[in-house]
């Protein structure tokens, strides 16, 4: 099965879902982090609350980050979505042994932690970001999901999300959903989805019997008539480039770039998102500082 997002609206207009599957994205992001399974479940499932919340957003260069930081032993973990969907992450600790609640079940949670924040930017092209943080309530990502959107957004929100690692530590099935109750919704509709979230349980039963995106917002919704309004593939995708790092050396300072220029073997820096490596030679450097300079002297003119 494909990696895609699916959009659906209630026809009476009470309830927007979405719902994802993405095993080739968590699977891309295990291999290029080589991350253990449960820093590959964490982050597997930061990746889908970014890229089902990075497919809500309209303007075509917006983007979203996520940064769930709970002082567990994985650090912190921080995702970046663009409206499409496609969205790309790391995690500080990817080799965390192994943490189980009990045999066959990760301990998300307790990696992650609780003492801390879910901070969420949205970069809508204005002048600042929306910055959005509440406290993490479970570090189990999908709770703290449903809590930020409750607390921060005031949408009362059913999110899910679960990643099956296999014996090798591949990832055989990721996948979730989000339902979010719209404006004008009655209490019958609350009751309607509270019921259909309950009576389909944890998602991840579902995901290993191969269940589709379609599939499972139609059974959580199943007291509704449902629309589904569009789909989307989605993927991890890395959006570094070598302009793009040269830029970030020209933001330096100048007593910064002059030092890194008196380096004769250059620089190499490395991307946290897909482990990319690129060097800039002691030639190269004093160009920048070169150019920096002229900026400045613009400035003051």
């Amino acid at each position: 099965m494909s990696d895609k997002i699916i959009r659906a609206i209630t026809t009476d207009g009470a309830v927007m879902a979405a719902a994802i599957t993405a095993k080739n994205m968590v699977e891309t992001a295990r291999q290029m982090h080589t991350t253990l399974p449960v820093a590959t479940a964490a982050l597997g499932r930061a990746l889908m609350a970014a890229s089902l919340m990075g497919n809500q957003l309209k303007g075509e260069k917006d983007t979203v980050s996520l940064q769930f930081k709970g002082g567990g032993p994985l650090g912190a973990i921080t995702c970046v979505s663009d409206s499409s969907g496609n969205v790309r992450g790391y995690v500080d600790e990817p080799h965390v042994p192994l943490m189980e609640k009990y045999p066959g079940k990760l301990d998300v949670g307790s990696a992650v932690g609780t003492d801390g924040t879910l901070t969420v930017i949205k970069d809508l092209g204005m002048k600042e970001p929306y910055v959005g943080s509440v406290p993490l309530v479970s570090g189990e990502i999908a709770e703290d999901v449903t809590s930020y959107f409750a607390v921060s957004e005031q949408f009362p929100t059913a999110c899910a999300l679960g990643v099956l690692v296999e014996r090798d530590q591949s990832v055989s099935a990721a996948g979730g959903y989000l339902i979010q109750l719209l404006p004008g919704a009655m209490d019958s509709d609350i009751d309607k989805v509270e019921r259909g979230v309950q009576a389909f349980g944890s998602v991840t039963p579902h995901l290993q019997e191969g269940m589709s995106p379609e599939e499972m917002v139609k059974a959580i919704l199943s007291e509704f008539e449902v629309e589904f309004l569009d789909e989307s593939p989605v993927e991890y995708r890395c959006t570094c480039s070598r302009e793009r790092y040269g830029r970030a050396l020209l933001s330096l300072g100048e007593e910064d770039l002059a030092e890194l220029s008196q380096d004769p073997c250059g620089i190499e820096l490395k991307c946290q998102f897909c482990g990319k490596k690129y060097h800039f030679s002691e030639g190269e450097l004093r160009s920048i500082l070169a150019e920096k300079k002229k900026m400045t002297m613009k400035k003051k003119n």
